[in-house]
Formats: structure tokens, C-alpha cells, sequence
């Protein structure tokens, strides 16, 4: 099946703002809850999505979106299943990047550092206060497995639900939890007209940020 268009010939010419050094934040971590607050006003589509990039001990790279949870100077925090393709590989690698892109504001940010998961007790406040469908469905999921059917899944679900039934609080399971990733790179995009983007990034040496422009 052909697509039914030239999907060569699709553009946008980006002119909405732009990014310069006098109207940039000294401090990336700021900058980027600038734009974030500014996404979530603008009720953006899934503000809180990323895309996630990972490297198997391979050495091949994969990616997914996951939300991102919270943002504090100690990075940015996630929650996943440590026994997931993801989880997997951030034990073999504890590096990974996150890319953000919010289309209706022209605007890209690409996060890069290292990995490490966050205590029990930050994964244990998140995880109750997650709904208790959602809190089942961690139990339920042996996520990135290979399951022989829908009903299989709905039908784990079920006996958990049972399981917890007399339960008021779902206990957290061993394999489920959050990871930080520490910056170490932080690169803000902003599109403009003729290709001719506006890019800054920030990298960390000594516990110090360093920033400059970049070519687009």
C-alpha cells in the first residue's frame, strides 16, 4: 500500500518565537520549567510525554515515551518496570536520554545524563497515589514479555483484584518503581523561519553549566 501522500513535500515553516541568550534562564533546570509550565497552559497534548532512549549492552539503541513524574535539581523522575526492556537495559547502561517536543509551541528539548532509580520510599508515595486500577495493572503487566493472549492479561488483572480485594492500600510490587536521570546535557530548540532554528545547550563540568548556541 502507497501513501497517499508526498510526504517529501510536507514543511512548516516555524515562526511562532524565539530563543536568545539574554531571554534564557542561566539555570537549564529553571529554563526547563519555564517551558513546561508554558506547555501545560497552552494545554498541549500529553505536556508530560517524553521520549525515552535507552542502549542495550549490544549496544543498540531503543526508544519509547513515558510520562515524566517530576522535576527537581536531582533530575527528572520516571516510573517504570525495573524487569521491562527499559529497565533491562539501564542496568546494563545507566545512561539514557530524554527528548520532549511540544509541536504546538514550536519548541524541542533534548535531556541527556546519567540513571539511577530513586529510593523506595519516592517510588512508594507515587505508586499510592496512582489509581488502584493502575496500581493492579503493575501487578497484572509483566511488561515487555511475551503473553499469549489479551485474555491472559485480563484475566491476571482479575485474580489480582481478587488478591487485593481486602486490601485498602495495594502493596507496591519489588519490580515497579522510579528512576532520576541526571543531567548532563540539556539542549533547548526552538523553531523559526527558513530552518534557521534557534538552538542553546547546556552541559555540566565540575557541578558547574556551561551554555552556548549551536547552528541549527
Amino acid at each position: 500500500m502507497s501513501l497517499q501522500h508526498d510526504i517529501a513535500s510536507i514543511r512548516k515553516n516555524y515562526s511562532r518565537q524565539a530563543l536568545t541568550e539574554e531571554s534564557v534562564s542561566n539555570d537549564p533546570l529553571d529554563q526547563f520549567k519555564v517551558w513546561l509550565n508554558e506547555a501545560i497552559l497552552s494545554e498541549v497534548l500529553e505536556p508530560t510525554a517524553l521520549v525515552l532512549s535507552t542502549v542495550a549492552a549490544s549496544g543498540r539503541p531503543s526508544a519509547r515515551v513515558v510520562l515524566l513524574k517530576e522535576v527537581s535539581s536531582d533530575g527528572f523522575v520516571f516510573f517504570t518496570n525495573y524487569e521491562s526492556r527499559k529497565g533491562r537495559e539501564l542496568a546494563e547502561q545507566p545512561f539514557a536520554s530524554m527528548t520532549f517536543f511540544w509541536a504546538e509551541l514550536e519548541r524541542q528539548v533534548r535531556i541527556e545524563g546519567t540513571i539511577e532509580r530513586v529510593s523506595g520510599e519516592v517510588s512508594d508515595v507515587y505508586f499510592h497515589s496512582r489509581p488502584r486500577g493502575s496500581q493492579i495493572g503493575a501487578w497484572a503487566s509483566p511488561q515487555s514479555q511475551e503473553i499469549g493472549s489479551r485474555e491472559v492479561l485480563e484475566q491476571t488483572e482479575a485474580k489480582y483484584e481478587q488478591d487485593f480485594a481486602s486490601l485498602d492500600v495495594v502493596p507496591r510490587p519489588a519490580h515497579w518503581g522510579g528512576y532520576v536521570l541526571k543531567p548532563e546535557r540539556i539542549e533547548f530548540w526552538q523553531g523559526r523561519p527558513n530552518r534557521l532554528h534557534d538552538r542553546i545547550v547546556f552541559e555540566q563540568a565540575d557541578k558547574q553549566w556551561t551554555r552556548k548556541r549551536l547552528a541549527p
